[in-house]
Order: C-alpha cells, then structure tokens, then sequence
C-alpha cells in the first residue's frame, strides 16, 4: 500500500521537522515509490516528468542514511551527487541544505565559473554531502585534490541531460573512481534512449527501475495554449501585450539562440517591462545575480535560453512562455516544468509562426495534450495558419527539380538581344567584294 504521509517512511525526526517547515505533507507519485526503495540500499532507477520532486526523493534517503550512519572523525564526502549545469548543481545543494537545517551535516557544491581557491574549504574541511558538475570535479580528482575514496552514495540527478551534454565519459571516470560505493541512484525526467540505457546498465546494480508517470490531474494544474504570428515583430508585440495583460509577476520567456536573449530582453525592457537574462557564456556571478533579481522582485520576467530549462528552481513561477518552440518535446516539457511546481497552478504560453506548426504537432503527440489557439484583441493575425496545422514538407529532389524548372523558364523566357547593325540590312542581298571589283569600270 503506498504511503501517504511522510510520517509513514522510516525518517528521523530532525528529517519530519525540515519537511513540516518547508511545507511538505504528502509525498509525491516518485517519493512514494523511489524513498522506500533507496532506504533499503537497492540502487534506483528512476524517472518522473520534471516539477514532481525528483530531487527530494533521493536527498530524503541520502541524509537518512548520513544519520544512520554518523562517522566517528571527520573525512572526505559520503554521498556524491552529479548533475549537468551549475545552476542544478546549486538548487540541489540548497534544498540538501533546507533538509538538513536540523543536522549538523556538511554540504558544498564544486562547479565550474567558481575560482580555485572558494573550493578551497571543500578539500581541507569536514563534508557529508557533495554536489557537483562533472567537469570540475573530475579536474580536482585528477590533480589529486579530491578524495571520492569515501563516497558510500554516488546519485546521478538528470541523466539523461547529462549524457546530452557530453559529460558521460566523464560521469563514468568518476563512477569510477567511488568504485566502493555501496550504492547508486540514478534520476532523469525520462528512460528513453540507448544513451541512457547502456549508461545505467555500466553502473548499476541490479536496480529497481521506477516509472512515476505524472497524473492527469497532475499534468492539468498546467493550462497550456498558443498564439498564431505573423513575423517575429507581431510576436514581440503579442508577448509584451500578454504580459501587461496577465500582469505577470514572476515569469521565465524562453528562446532558441543565446544572440537572442539580450536583445528580447532591451525590447521588453524598452515597452516598461522590468526584465533580465540568463544564457550560457555568462559567468557564474552574473548568473546568480539575475536569478536572484527574478526571485526578489528586482525583475516580473527573466528571458532565457534552455540552459535555464533544467536547474532552475524559482517559487511561484506563474507563467511560462514559449517565445521560440524548442525543436524537440521533451525539452518543451522540461520548460513548462518551470511552472506549477509543489502542487501549485501555472500556464505555459507559446507564440507560434507558421514554419512552427511541424514542432508544434510533434510537441501536441509527444505530450498528449490538446494545445487550443487564442487570440489577444487588437494583435490579431493577418495570415491564416497552415491547414490542419501542418506544414507541408518538401523533399530535396522536389526542391531540384522545381530549381530546375524555373531555371529553364527563365531561360525560354529570357529576351535575345539584337544589335542595330546586324538588322539594318535585312532583306538586302550583299554581293561578294569580288565580284564588285570584277564589275567596275577599268
């Protein structure tokens, strides 16, 4: 019978009391089925869509055991934690931190945009609990100023996106080097792909692979809908007029290309939107300083790439809009996933072109949810979106040939040129210059 309550898992008190004050009563579909599991020592597999605690439930056992098991004298990390972006790295290490507010445990965090010496308190202090990019981590492992010989938990948090970045070689030279860990957990929004597959099955042990499908209901608290543009510029207006009319506090707008992200946010700022930005080449101060503006107050939107679209954990995000369609479903739904969070209503919002509506059918399939068109009164869209809402693709050999065929018609339609003095003389016959000389006069 599943659990209903936290009271019913085996936790500590000092656990209950950090969930009471963070407002956690009932633990969700992947807590109810991953806590129980973990807390046995099996390794786990698990996968639940983004916004639905994934990153509780395996923090919830990692403490615990931390707690079951305190150490005699201080030494390097215990558990291990790896995800993909700084910004993950950082949310993680603050809710490990909320947790354990009633412990006296240890918990860093080691990324990449921090200089040498602020990791300085990681290798020379006490730690419990590491959170980290791969990347910088495997650097500090190999100049021999990480220690990974303790680490009794090694926990993966977005696999999936992990791999898709290009950090697999480097997550398995790390696995590598806690190779007398006594256990691994391993959590991604999906369980997908041989990618994934041939990863977990290198690490694991004989998992309990769980598949927490979020609920109808669960997936309703989000309302979702698009608007039909003419051109980028009716989107920038449709956008700036939506935001005024919805009055939007608290807002992520994602694109596509980080050169766009500076630029929507001026336009924004210009029409007295309170904005800022977050793309990837900006360092980690910077970063951290337009997140925090969003969560302040300082800013009602923050404009983004998808950089954003994993590891950002911002309270009461009430909107989400879509000013560019990612090119793959799974990542819209990593996006909406912004929204809606802890149980709480949101909406998602995207602003559609007409070659947008093949990403938008993909997105409607891969989802399962009917996206409805609205219009905002007075923005109104001039052309009409394509029948059945779907563009029709054209094959290369079909773009050849229609090349080829208005190449031709140019050329049977294209003028000759004749010179005046090849036709002044038409219809008069020349006679040869011999015979001429042959007929004068002597």
């Amino acid at each position: 019978m599943p659990q209903t309550q936290f009271e019913d898992f085996d936790l500590s008190p000092q656990l209950l009391r950090a969930l009471e004050k963070k407002g956690y009563s009932r633990p969700t579909a992947i807590q109810c089925e991953a806590i129980p599991a973990a807390m046995e020592e099996r390794d786990v597999l698990g996968s639940a869509p983004t916004g639905t605690g994934k990153t509780v439930a395996f923090l919830l056992p990692a403490i615990q055991h931390l707690l079951d098991y305190p150490r005699r004298k201080p030494g390097p990390p215990r558990i291990l934690i790896l995800t993909p972006t700084r910004e993950l790295a950082m949310q993680v290490a603050e809710q490990a931190e909320a947790l354990a507010c009633f412990t006296d445990l240890s918990i860093a965090t080691i990324t990449g945009g921090v200089a040498y010496q602020n990791h300085g308190e990681v290798f020379n202090k006490n730690q419990d609990m590491v959170v980290a990019t791969p990347g910088r981590l495997l650097q500090y492992i190999q100049e021999e100023n990480f220690d990974c010989r303790a680490v009794e938990i090694l926990i993966f948090d977005e696999a999936d996106r992990l791999l898709q970045m290009g950090f697999g070689q480097s997550a398995e030279k790390i696995a590598a080097e806690t190779r007398w860990r006594k256990q691994t957990l391993l959590f991604s929004a999906t369980l997908e792909g041989e990618l994934l597959a041939d990863f977990a099955a290198r690490l694991l042990n004989d998992p309990i692979r769980i598949d927490a499908e979020s609920s109808r209901r669960e997936r309703k608290k989000i309302q979702q809908w698009y608007y039909h543009a003419d051109s980028n510029e009716h989107k920038i207006k449709l956008l700036a007029r939506f935001i005024e009319q919805e009055d939007i506090q608290r807002g992520i707008v994602f694109v596509r290309r980080r050169e766009e992200v500076r630029a929507l946010s001026e336009t924004l700022r210009k029409r007295g939107i309170r904005t800022t930005y977050l793309e990837g080449e900006m360092a980690q101060s910077q970063r951290n300083n337009a997140v925090d503006k969003l969560k302040n107050g300082v800013v009602r939107i923050l404009v983004a790439t998808d950089v954003a679209a994993r590891g950002i954990d911002i309270e009461d995000i009430s909107h989400v809009m879509n000013f560019d369609l990612p090119y793959s479903a799974d990542v819209y739904l990593h996006r909406i996933g912004r929204t809606a969070r802890a149980g709480k209503k949101g909406c998602a919002v995207s602003f559609v072109e007409s070659h947008d509506y093949k990403l938008l059918g993909k997105i409607k399939r891969y989802s399962g949810e009917l996206l409805k068109p609205r219009i905002i009164e007075g923005l109104e869209p001039r052309t009409k979106a394509p029948k059945n809402g779907e563009v029709k693709s054209v094959s290369k050999k079909q773009k050849a040939r229609k090349k080829a065929q208005y190449e031709e018609r140019k050329k049977s339609d294209r003028k000759i040129k004749v010179r005046h003095k090849e036709s002044k003389n038409i219809g008069k016959r020349r006679r040869p210059k011999a015979v001429l000389e042959e007929s004068s006069p002597s």
